[in-house]
């Protein structure tokens, strides 16, 4: 329990951070597996893959019907304490290890 008495009132990461934790996880996802992974409506997951699309983070490649996630993982973190880390090594943790067997950073 916390100081103030409210289990689970907060998360460690952010919605845009949940949201790049599934699509590394899974990058044919839609866009409502996505939401439902990360906890938030589609609309507002909608509007982060949009966030990370324009912040370079990932690329969107239309794919028949369905969309196709690719990860830059070169790419570093967005806070200035944090300038300098890359996003790569944090998802390959967080994603079990699945993403340093498919891809380099």
């Amino acid at each position: 329990m916390t100081r103030r008495g409210k289990e689970g009132s907060w998360t460690l990461l952010t919605s845009h951070g949940h949201v790049l934790v599934e699509i590394a996880r899974n990058p044919e996802a839609l866009v409502k597996e996505l939401s439902v992974a990360a906890g938030i409506t589609e609309r507002a997951t909608a509007m982060i893959v949009a966030d990370l699309v324009d912040a370079g983070y990932v690329t969107r490649e239309r794919v028949g019907r369905r969309n196709r996630y690719r990860l830059h993982l070169d790419r570093g973190f967005r806070h200035p304490s944090l300038r300098g880390v890359r996003v790569g090594p944090f998802l390959d943790l967080l994603t079990g290890g699945r993403l340093s067997q498919t891809q380099s950073w």
